[in-house]
Parts: C-alpha cells; sequence; structure tokens
C-alpha cells in the first residue's frame, strides 16, 4: 500500500516554497518567491521549447524540462536562497561548496523519505539538473539564470544593489544562456534595455 502519509508531508513540505524570498524583485514593491520563480521558468521553457528545438536539431523532452523547473529550486525550502553574486566566480568558490554539502544533504533526506518509483525519480531529476547533465538540464539551467535578470529590468530593480555593470553581468549570464542562441539574444535584449533605461551601467 503505497504510504500516504510520507506523500502528504512531501506536498505540505513543498508548499513552504512560497515562504522563500528570492534576491530579484517580483513587482516593483515585493520580492519574488522562489515558487514564482520556478512556475514562470516552467512557463519560459514551454514557450522557447520548439525553438530549443529547431536551434539544437534535437528532440527534448518537454515533461522533463517542466520537471526540473518546478523541482530544481525545493531544496531552498531548508537551504535558503544564496544571490548567484555572493556564489558565483573564484570568490564564490567556498559559498558554492557549502551551498552544494547542504541541498545535497536536504535532496537525500527528503526525496529519500518518498516511495519509489517517485523518490528515486526526483532525486535523479535533481542531481540530472544539478550536473548539467543532459541537454534538457543545461537549457533549464540557462533559463534559470536568464530569469532573475529578466525580472531585474521588468520590476526596474536594476543592480546597483550588487554593484554589477555589464561585464560583470556578461561573466554571470553568458556562461550558462550561451547554451542556447535565442536564450543568448534574449538576455542581451535584456542587458542593453536595462543599460538604456539607466538601470545598469554599461
Amino acid at each position: 500500500m503505497t504510504d500516504t502519509r510520507a506523500l502528504f508531508d512531501f506536498i505540505s513540505w513543498t508548499a513552504r516554497l512560497r515562504e522563500v524570498e528570492r534576491h530579484n524583485r517580483a513587482t516593483a514593491t515585493r520580492p519574488e518567491s522562489v515558487a514564482e520563480h520556478s512556475w514562470h521558468l516552467a512557463m519560459v521553457c514551454w514557450v522557447l521549447h520548439s525553438e530549443f528545438e529547431r536551434e539544437s536539431g534535437l528532440r527534448l523532452d518537454l515533461a522533463r524540462m517542466l520537471k526540473l523547473c518546478l523541482l530544481h529550486d525545493v531544496v531552498e525550502i531548508e537551504a535558503g536562497d544564496p544571490s548567484a553574486w555572493h556564489t558565483d566566480g573564484d570568490a564564490g568558490a567556498e559559498a558554492r561548496v557549502r551551498k552544494a554539502r547542504t541541498e545535497e544533504t536536504v535532496a537525500r533526506e527528503r526525496f529519500g523519505a518518498l516511495p519509489a518509483p517517485l523518490g528515486p525519480e526526483l532525486l535523479a531529476l535533481w542531481q540530472e539538473y544539478e550536473e548539467a547533465a543532459s541537454p534538457e538540464a543545461r537549457l533549464v539551467r540557462g533559463v534559470d539564470r536568464l530569469n532573475p535578470a529578466l525580472m531585474r529590468l521588468l520590476t526596474g530593480q536594476g543592480w546597483s544593489d550588487v554593484h554589477a555593470d555589464t561585464a560583470a553581468l556578461d561573466a554571470l549570464q553568458l556562461p550558462r544562456v550561451s547554451v542556447s542562441p535565442v536564450l543568448t539574444a534574449l538576455y542581451e535584449e535584456v542587458r542593453d534595455a536595462a543599460v538604456a533605461r539607466g538601470l545598469l551601467r554599461p
């Protein structure tokens, strides 16, 4: 018989993703939640799926991409959501190691408590995303990196809080968005619009 208590506990736990705030805004007046971020990644991947297939020449599993979008940050319910500005680059190496260890622990404990085949599937998908182990995972990681830049533009937040200019933003964004020409083009549109609006230093 299925362990419905374990399923109920996990569903209840995932609802808390709404409570975890990100470092970019959802509107001009409030932070974005990680749940909002995950939903928007799924929507963007759905919208861009045919473009991703066209430019890559691959058949990409949309259902898998949507699962990766919804799942990839769920561990942040317990691990928190550190800013990419503090965990990327050489200076963030130690922070990245701490973040990876904490998230791995949460993933193994939370997904491991679920009955098979669900628990093993979730852990495998989470690891696939973290390791960028498939074309789908690499594209979702690219969208994941694009999205906060888009929100900083749309809400007028800009990058003054992280003292970034275009070179710093390119260094953060391009390693991930360059997996796709359309993602790269969208990023460049965001960057150039931000500069034109005075939200990002050239």
